[in-house]
């Protein structure tokens, strides 16, 4: 399909945020992808977006550089908080204070410069770790907000935040990104990665992810640690 539009795709380096960039490819969109370096543990997922950024054909590729840690309140940015490798009542302590927020923002401010109306993040109702940032309305309320805030939207150029995961199974999503092409080898979902990329296999985020390729029948290719 030729591309007629541009779109800024929020990418990670996990399996989600992958899957979400093959959608937005296969859409038609003209793909401009960013990731964050914003303290968290590791940054062998930036390794991993960067590749997959590559590997599926963007425009463009940025990192922005944060420095959440210097806030802390989350395992995955203060190191003196251990990442749980249980699940846990309530949202847990992974939840990294007001990320998809911040990070939203920067790809609305980007979206602003490229005259793009479509931003695309990978976050997910249904297996997810219980980040209040992930559910519908939070995001029905940040799409409100940026067409209220900015140029475009205050001019008549309505920007869409699009959530092409959020009613989907991880079992659903790795079906789906495996229908698109996408190489989840070359992921990286650990929230405690080694230097290279290999996951603990312990952790939420691994549970999660194995969960998803033992629902789809597909065979797992994540390096583990051991």
């Amino acid at each position: 399909m030729a591309t007629s539009k541009k779109a800024v795709v929020l990418i990670s380096g996990g399996l989600d945020s992958t899957t979400v960039l093959a959608i937005a490819k296969s859409q038609g969109f003209e793909c401009y992808c960013m990731s964050f370096d914003y303290g968290q543990r590791h940054r062998a997922e930036l390794a991993a977006a960067q590749q997959t950024a590559q590997a599926l054909g963007a425009a463009d590729y940025k990192v922005i550089s944060l420095n959440l840690n210097s806030i802390g309140g989350s395992a995955l940015t203060d190191t003196n908080i251990a990442v749980p490798e249980a699940s846990t009542e309530g949202i847990p302590i992974t939840y990294v204070p007001a990320r998809n927020t911040v990070f939203l923002s920067i790809a609305l401010g980007w979206a602003e410069v490229l005259e793009a109306s479509d931003i695309f993040i990978g976050v997910n109702a249904v297996d997810y770790s219980g980040y209040p940032d992930c559910r519908p309305a939070f995001i029905d309320a940040f799409e409100k907000m940026a067409n209220l805030a900015t140029k475009m939207g205050v001019e008549g150029s309505k920007l869409t935040v699009h959530t092409p995961l959020m009613k989907l199974t991880k079992g659903e999503i790795v079906q789906l990104g495996v229908s698109l092409g996408v190489d989840y080898a070359k992921t990286v979902s650990c929230y405690q990665a080694d230097e290279q990329g290999r996951a603990c296999g312990r952790c939420d985020s691994c549970r999660l992810r194995k969960e998803g390729f033992a629902a789809a029948g597909v065979a797992d290719p994540t390096p583990y640690q051991s």
